[in-house]
């Protein structure tokens, strides 16, 4: 079968080729997908580009893409909640390839209402919000800033924080306002001509997705007792190591340096949590379908690129400014 793979770390250019390679095997919990869609996200990117290599060396040629969408084609005999013909999307390791093989608690039936391609632009973008929203304890009347508005997290996690009852502010580019006021958002900061710290202050939430110092000037803006959740670490301390896999005695290390993170709450008296996507939450991508057959949220898509043309969405998605998700068609 014909797959996307990655060769090595460096360039996208470089390091991403077609290769004919076996159709996977399943064991007695997986099931067998003929992908017909997926879409890419900036982890993707960076895994490429080598940004994770000190704390997971990738064996190559190594699968890329998570977010699919397909039809089971075989099934283990553990799994009792699929039949052989179900269309479902979720979370897989290789999406952008004629098939792959997953863990059944990883997938689930594809909302009637969409498309393949819309449902591949959702899991991995509404499963990290609704993780993400659940450890800050959002709630109805919560006034919630969300970074980068107009990206694939942004733009689920605006209409996700919405249909939680909250008030939205949310930043992104003048081009993309007026398109990210239509999710729902309250209050759009066009960043390149407005800072948004000096508009903001006591906010119950600050979900940050852009890390770095993003994360630290959070705490300037959350009230006393407020909530910052990251999805990019700011800082390795002993709690990013744990998340990010990193082993006991380095985790250890990491513990005896001195946290500007752990002085912020302190200070503001304050939740934080960094996290790393939980993929087999079959709950989420449950919930992601039912906001979707409720019109409750809607997929964001720019761009859908044929399956010939995946390197090209690559270098699309790593320029940045995407509004939405992009996708390939993989059928």
């Amino acid at each position: 079968m014909k797959a996307l793979r990655v060769t090595g770390y460096g360039t996208l250019e470089d390091n991403l080729e077609f290769q004919n390679v076996p159709v996977p095997t399943i064991n007695n919990d997986e099931v067998l997908i003929e992908c017909i869609s997926a879409s890419i996200n900036p982890h993707d990117t960076k895994l490429i580009r080598g940004d994770f290599k000190r704390m997971e060396k990738l064996k190559f040629p190594y699968p890329i893409g998570g977010d699919v969408s397909g039809v089971i084609v075989k099934k283990g005999i553990n799994v009792k909640n699929f039949e052989i013909g179900d269309e479902v999307f979720g979370v897989v390791q290789g999406a952008i390839a004629e098939y792959e093989s997953v863990n059944a608690a990883q997938v689930t039936k594809k909302p009637v209402n969409l498309s393949f391609y819309e449902a591949a632009s959702l899991p991995i973008a509404g499963m990290t919000t609704i993780q993400a929203l659940q450890y800050a304890s959002i709630k109805s009347g919560d006034k919630i800033l969300i970074h980068a508005g107009s990206g694939g997290v942004g733009s689920f996690a605006i209409q996700y924080a919405k249909a939680k009852g909250a008030y939205v502010y949310t930043t992104t580019s003048a081009d993309n306002c007026a398109w990210v006021k239509t999710l729902g958002a309250d209050v759009v900061i066009d960043y390149k001509k407005e800072n948004y710290l000096d508009m903001l202050s006591d906010l119950d939430i600050v979900y940050d997705t852009l890390g770095g110092q993003y994360t630290f000037d959070a705490f300037k803006i959350i009230r006393q007792g407020g909530r910052v959740v990251s999805i990019l670490p700011s800082e390795i301390n002993k709690e990013v190591a744990k998340e990010l896999g990193i082993p006991p005695f380095m985790q250890f290390v990491f513990s005896l340096r001195k946290s500007k993170i752990e002085e912020l709450k302190k200070q503001k008296n304050a939740y934080y949590r960094y996290f790393f996507v939980n993929v087999r939450k079959k709950e989420d991508l449950n919930e992601i379908k039912e906001l979707a057959e409720n019109r409750r949220i809607k997929p964001m898509i720019e761009k859908i690129y044929a399956f010939d043309d995946s390197k090209q969405a690559f270098k699309d998605l790593a320029k940045g400014h995407a509004k939405g998700k992009l996708v390939i068609k993989i059928k």
